[in-house]
């Protein structure tokens, strides 16, 4: 995504605020038609962060669809009914303003960030690009040549296409395992009137949330919301069936490659559900140099050049992800070893590496509470999902919690799935077959 932004006003009653906030600084109203407001004081702040947050992403979108909602995010910047793009810049970039979007699988999110006192403007400016989007033809033309570059682009990055690779072995044909940038025909064919009507059923009241943090008055900043989202049409929750796991093992060779790139993962609980759990154990298995993952597999063995490890928790499901980069005579040694850690994990917690684990994920939850739009897109996503935002206070104590016991519970659960494993890049012959024999999985 790349972007930029005025107001627009539209007038009804200003509800009573400050229902299911997490923390004190925190306050949330709810418009009559489903539209909801977050605002975070932070009063040591000179700036303040502002988002439109809408529950449409790429598992919202059918295949022929696919990719249909990165390209909104794109054109949405292009024309307004009442700006141009030249004018929507001006108007952003004349205060000062930073501007970007994001596209993902469970949303799409719209930003601004500057002056705080220039918060409820910032407001109107989104709405009126979340809202009065025209999408010119002409627009759609050029721009459509700069997102197939992106496409191109992405197809040319080794991991991200063992994650394209690695969703489908998770879900198949689920929407969930569709890429966010969609196929290289639908770029090419999706024409206005497609995204016009895409807008119109996904861009509802019910569906989105504005969110404001840093030092701004809350009232001053729901009447601004009320103003450019209090007319948006209610419309229904955009949910999705919740994926079932797959499992296998997927393989792209990807000629001129020296690496081999691979992602090993497995299915946990998602953010409804009880999860913590996880969140400790990916901590345990491979957060930081003094991690079993980075520790005994590089630094000792020199396995692999690049090792991560974390959990992907969304609203309709959750991913633990084991990401990895390696030379392709080290493939096979690296997955019997990580394996090997897996099921060690089962049998035994060391109580050091735990308090380790549990405080690495305790200082990530506070990192995302200090960082104002971190912590107002978590508190979106706590919306949808849950129809509260967690505290940091409630984050903490889950994860200070999580005893011994239900950490090995999760790597068990884990491993009784079919793991998928996703390999990318110069892979040696039988390589795949080795994977899957080792994992005791199917190929694709």
């Amino acid at each position: 995504m790349v972007p930029r932004i005025t107001g627009r006003a539209l007038n009804r009653r200003v509800p009573n605020v400050g229902a299911h906030a997490g923390d004190a600084d925190t306050v949330i109203a709810t418009f009559d038609n489903g539209a909801r407001v977050v605002v975070i004081r932070l009063p040591h702040l000179a700036t303040a962060a502002v988002s439109v947050f809408v529950r449409s992403g790429s598992q919202h979108e059918s295949a022929r669809l696919n990719g249909i909602g990165h390209v909104i995010e794109h054109m949405a910047f292009k024309g307004t009914r009442s700006r141009d793009c030249q004018q929507i810049n001006l108007d952003a970039e004349r205060l000062g303003a930073e501007v970007n979007a994001h596209t993902d699988k469970d949303h799409t999110a719209f930003h601004m960030r500057g002056v705080a006192r220039d918060a409820a403007a910032f407001v109107g400016m989104l709405g009126d690009i979340v809202r009065e989007s025209s999408f010119p033809r002409a627009e759609l033309e050029r721009e459509r040549n700069v997102i197939l570059h992106e496409y191109a682009d992405d197809e040319d990055d080794a991991m991200a296409t063992a994650f394209k690779q690695f969703d489908r072995a998770c879900f198949g044909a689920h929407p969930a395992a569709r890429p966010v940038i969609g196929t290289r025909a639908n770029i090419r064919r999706f024409t206005r009137s497609e995204l016009v009507a895409w807008v119109r059923q996904q861009y509802t009241a019910s569906n989105t949330i504005v969110g404001v943090a840093g030092n701004v008055d809350p009232d001053r900043i729901v009447a601004a919301a009320k103003a450019a989202f209090g007319g948006m049409p209610a419309g229904s929750e955009n949910l999705v069936a919740a994926p079932v796991w797959r499992g296998g093992t997927r393989v792209r060779h990807l000629p001129g490659s020296s690496m081999v790139h691979v992602v090993l993962g497995f299915p946990t609980p998602s953010l409804v559900a009880k999860h913590q759990a996880f969140v400790v154990a990916a901590a345990l298995l491979g957060e930081g140099m003094s991690s079993p993952l980075l520790d005994r597999l590089r630094e000792r063995r020199g396995l692999v050049y690049h090792a991560d490890c974390w959990t992907d928790v969304r609203d309709a499901y959750g991913q633990f992800v084991i990401e990895a980069s390696t030379a392709p005579g080290h493939l096979r040694e690296y997955v019997r070893a990580v394996t090997g850690l897996l099921h060690l994990h089962v049998g035994a917690t060391d109580r050091v590496a735990l308090q380790r684990a549990r405080n690495q994920a305790g200082v990530r939850v506070l990192s995302a509470h200090e960082e104002p739009s971190r912590r107002l897109e978590l508190a979106a996503l706590d919306l949808f999902a849950l129809g509260r935002v967690r505290s940091c206070d409630e984050l903490l104590a889950s994860i200070t919690a999580t005893s011994p016991t239900q950490v090995r519970a999760a790597f068990a659960r884990m491993l009784d799935a079919t793991a998928a494993i996703a390999i990318a890049g110069k892979i040696a012959k039988g390589d795949a077959e080795h994977m899957a024999r080792l994992l005791g999985q199917r190929g694709a």
